[in-house]
């Protein structure tokens, strides 16, 4: 009886272990946790202009100034855009985590949900390296690829208090 009772102990806390976050996901999402301002989208590895729609949303220029919070205890948060031009304006509710890529690189990845907090997009979401993340400073970066030829995709955060 008492084998069983330590097998079954051991069971529990290898499983437990195994469905923690690692050490350097728990700090990402530590640091992550509050309120941003997208300061700007910048575009590398191509040249030219481009205006792009972001997140299936609204337009790169839209997202300039969004505001971005994201909440520790429920993995939940918000962007909200701003009035102007041709954009959208308005608060897209969303679901995010830290994912660990595994060759090194660490991800904010998010999907959209409603005000109950059901998913929205049919389980479709978007991942972005992260770059830089420290109190003050966010950067995140997507690849993708323009009339075929590669290119990356820059938001510039700054904490906001």
């Amino acid at each position: 009886m008492t084998k069983n009772r330590v097998t079954l102990i051991l069971l529990i806390v290898l499983l437990a272990s195994s469905c923690s976050l690692s050490k350097a996901n728990k700090g990402y999402r530590g640091a992550i946790v509050g309120n941003w301002i997208l300061n700007d989208v910048t575009y590398k590895g191509n040249s030219g202009n481009f205006k792009s729609v972001l997140f299936n949303d609204v337009t790169d220029a839209c997202f300039k100034g969004s505001q971005w919070f994201f909440r520790n205890s429920n993995s939940t948060g918000s962007y909200t855009i701003n009035p102007g031009g041709e954009c959208m304006e308005g608060t897209r509710n969303i679901r995010w985590s830290v994912n660990e890529k595994g060759d090194g690189v660490n991800q904010l990845q998010f999907k959209f949900i409603d005000e109950k907090r059901n998913d929205v997009s049919g389980g479709y979401g978007y991942r972005l390296d992260i770059v830089t993340l420290n109190e003050q400073q966010m950067t995140l970066q997507t690849n993708t690829s323009v009339e075929g030829e590669p290119i990356t995709v820059v938001y510039n955060f700054s904490r906001s208090y």
